[in-house]
């Protein structure tokens, strides 16, 4: 799989680290020689008693940044938390960091602590060193709307991003059926209007470098075809679109109107991550059972 993901032009691979040492030393040998970078990922939530869930997700956090990753993106608390309780997963995580060098976001995802646009603003407004992953999709699913009326909350999440989940939701889910349907460009503006402000704000940052992950999932977050079953579209077909569409949107330099200025001033250059499914699928643990 990393060789197809070599091949299709990606910078590297966004993937959940499994726990045997054999497999991953293989994962990370493979993409050194390959030359492909890892984003480790942590993207389930285990149910059950708080301080069960606090103590496995630091299980994950500390497994994920042993492989020295470019750095760890995470799902992190629950949507049902008090703040108090959510900010433990927070706290965990930055120590985690300091302790093991590798820095680690936050992916705005519904059911975590980052379920919305306003309740994320609370912990972004109350901890100035917390960063985001942006998948705004969440938001517009939570909210019933592409959050025309949240400027002021979408702007905060914007001014935090340090990585982007490349994947368009709507009114009423976190993902459109296919970003290349006439119907659904729009909506597809939309949000690469937000990437668009987070990249730039990033460029006046400083960064020389941004990680865009193109995020299309597989059923349920793709439909599948009443009666047979089947994927309405290519899961593989639709990330590589939305690959090819960022790469020319933010790497192009002929595009003199959007980006120039980052490449001339900056050596900016965005990387485009592709997600790992097939071990993604395989390693996630199990969950807790009632």
């Amino acid at each position: 799989f990393l060789e197809k993901v070599k091949s299709a032009g990606y910078d590297g691979a966004e993937l959940i680290i499994p726990y045997g040492e054999t497999t991953k030393k293989e994962i990370v040998s493979a993409a050194k020689a390959l030359g492909l970078e890892i984003i480790a990922q942590w993207g389930g939530t285990i149910a059950g008693a708080f301080d069960e869930h606090l103590e496995t997700y630091e299980k994950h956090l500390r497994n994920g940044c042993s492989v020295s990753p470019k750095f760890m993106n995470v799902q992190s608390g629950r949507d049902h938390y008090s703040y108090k309780q959510n900010r433990r997963f927070i706290d965990i995580a930055a120590l985690i960091s300091a302790e093991m060098g590798t820095k680690i976001v936050h992916e705005t995802q519904r059911g975590m602590f980052s379920f919305s646009a306003k309740e994320t603003s609370y912990f972004l407004y109350n901890d100035e060193e917390l960063r985001i992953t942006a998948d705004f999709s969440h938001w517009c699913n939570v909210s019933e709307s592409l959050l025309q009326d949240q400027e002021d909350y979408v702007k905060i999440g914007i001014s935090r991003s340090d990585h982007i989940h490349a994947r368009v939701g709507f009114e009423e889910g976190p993902q459109i059926p296919d970003p290349r349907a006439p119907e659904w460009s729009d909506t597809l503006e939309i949000h690469m209007h937000w990437w668009d402000q987070i990249i730039q704000r990033a460029a006046r940052e400083g960064m020389e470098e941004f990680t865009i992950t193109p995020e299309f999932g597989p059923f349920p977050y793709m439909t599948k075809m009443p009666f047979t079953g089947q994927p309405i579209t290519s899961q593989w077909d639709v990330n590589l679109y939305m690959k090819e569409i960022l790469d020319k949107r933010f790497n192009n330099q002929k595009n003199e109107e959007r980006v120039s200025t980052i490449h001339a001033a900056l050596c900016f250059s965005c990387s485009i991550f592709s997600v790992l499914p097939a071990i993604t699928d395989f390693i996630r643990p199990p969950k807790f059972q009632y």
